[in-house]
């Protein structure tokens, strides 16, 4: 039995170099069509006078992903990709000036909360206890399985899960349940960060996500030798070991079909024939530009889109050793912060800020000598045509006011480099809506079933990966998107034969 196709795959993001190597395994032909002239999407990386920076996702969790594509594939991962678990996840600066270890190990890091902060270590041990316990029964179907698909149901697992799902998990919102558990507002706010994970409102956004910080809590966070640029060459390297064909500088104009089947692509005013065609693009640019479909763009519409983001990459001619690999510089009043960018889409003045220091753990590789590579993020909201020039003049002063201060030090003169990207420039490297970075947010208790499919329901051979389509935004779900995605097609073609 020959079940060899041609499979197409529309953007060379992570999803979609993922979705390449695992139909690859399948046995098919598979080629890949980028618009950029590399690959990786977001995850991509550039220099400026010896300092490195990546320009997109920054934190590394989950590595097993990474590693079970390596050994789908049968090639060793470690000639590939290498990396190493970080002792402390995060450090948390606060306008009171406490200053907090997030540390890897769960005993240091609650006897940190409780020396710090006054919470008692228990509360932080039961808390990751819940957060492990919600992940495993709830979180890995969700995030493992469609939830779109017969299959997932009558196999139970969804049933499982949601037996596994109380009250306030859906009911009260993730700020209610962190000020519910922990007593001071420090820790609440610690924790109600990890709500931006997916580009969400801790605020508004279901009890559920409280499983986040297991990932980081309990299953550790890693750092990839050369920058997070290492997972994208690694993957990159991988597909054309498979025979993956990349085409760069390659956009897709359109897919074709012929009574409701995908059969392929137009690129360049040329028709690309496939049987099966995957898309890594936004889903909603999917269907307005490539399926001409804009009833179905208007319904993606409806659903409240992700948080974006405002980066400055500096290159700072000091070192200070108070940073460490990830660093976060709360907002005092996080809740105003959160109003202004999904009620009122506007810049909030004293925003947090995300510094990201890789030259901390490869010091004269990722910056000179005696000098840091600062990738300085703030959330922004998505864009609706804000004016982001005048933003970026404001975002830039309230950092370097709130870092200076924090830090004791006049960062300004310090600055050696600098390059800029706001979410209008997200949108037209990346196609991501505008300028969301996880696609739609996860602010309503249905969010997880309101996620478009990884197929379509409408056009035969039609798939879809990545941040914007289920299981959501960040490296670990774009990688299971693929895994997801990939099963569905595995299961189709044994179908058709």
């Amino acid at each position: 039995m020959n079940l060899s196709s041609k499979a197409i795959i529309i953007g060379a993001g992570i999803a979609g170099m993922a979705s390449a190597i695992r139909l690859a395994v399948q046995g098919m032909d598979v080629e890949v069509y980028e618009k950029n002239t590399y690959p990786g999407g977001k995850l991509s990386d550039f220099e400026i006078n010896g300092y490195r920076f990546d320009a997109g996702p920054s934190l590394f969790t989950q590595p097993q992903y990474i590693e079970e594509l390596f050994a789908l594939a049968n090639v060793p991962m470690e000639t590939y990709f290498s990396y190493q678990q970080m002792p402390v996840s995060c450090h948390y600066f606060y306008e009171n000036g406490i200053v907090v270890n997030a540390y890897a190990d769960k005993n240091l890091f609650a006897k940190e909360l409780a020396d710090k902060l006054g919470e008692t270590e228990s509360s932080l041990l039961s808390y990751l206890k819940r957060s492990e316990k919600m992940y495993h029964d709830i979180g890995n179907v969700f995030l493992n399985h469609s939830l779109h698909k017969k299959a997932t149901l009558s196999k139970g697992r969804i049933g499982t899960a949601l037996r596994a799902v109380r009250f306030p998990y859906l009911f009260r919102t993730m700020h209610q349940m962190n000020a519910a558990h922990f007593t001071n507002p420090e820790t609440v706010q610690l924790f109600n960060r990890y709500a931006t994970y997916n580009g969400s409102n801790p605020y508004k956004a279901p009890g559920m996500l409280s499983l986040i910080p297991h990932l980081e809590h309990n299953e550790g966070s890693f750092y990839p030798k050369g920058g997070m640029i290492s997972i994208t060459n690694a993957l990159y390297e991988l597909a054309l070991k498979k025979g993956v064909k990349f085409n760069f500088n390659s956009p897709v104009e359109r897919i074709i079909q012929h009574e409701r089947k995908a059969i392929g692509v137009v690129v360049n005013g040329e028709n690309i024939w496939a049987d099966t065609i995957v898309s890594n693009m936004d889903v909603y640019f999917t269907y307005k530009q490539l399926l001409n479909d804009a009833s179905k763009s208007k319904k993606i519409l409806k659903q409240e889109r992700s948080s974006s983001a405002f980066i400055f990459y500096w290159g700072i001619k000091k070192e200070f050793a108070q940073l460490g690999l990830h660093n976060i510089f709360f907002a005092k009043d996080y809740e105003a912060e959160f109003d202004h960018l999904f009620k009122l889409k506007k810049m909030y003045d004293d925003p947090t800020v995300y510094i990201n220091i890789t030259s901390k753990c490869e010091p004269g590789i990722q910056s000179p000598k005696r000098a840091e590579n600062w990738f300085v993020m703030v959330n922004a909201p998505a864009n609706i045509g804000q004016d982001w020039e005048l933003y970026r003049r404001q975002y830039r002063k309230a950092v370097i006011t709130k870092l200076s201060r924090l830090l004791g030090t006049d960062i300004e003169p310090l600055i050696e480099v600098e390059q800029v990207l706001d979410p209008v420039l997200i949108e037209s490297k990346t196609a991501s809506y505008m300028g969301s970075l996880y696609g739609t947010s996860s602010n309503s208790k249905m969010a997880a079933f309101l996620r478009h499919p990884n197929f379509s329901k409408t056009v035969k051979g039609l798939y879809f990966v990545g941040g914007s389509v289920h299981p959501g935004g960040g490296i670990p779900l774009c990688l299971q998107s693929a895994k997801i995605m990939s099963e569905m097609v595995a299961v189709d073609r044994l179908k058709k034969h």
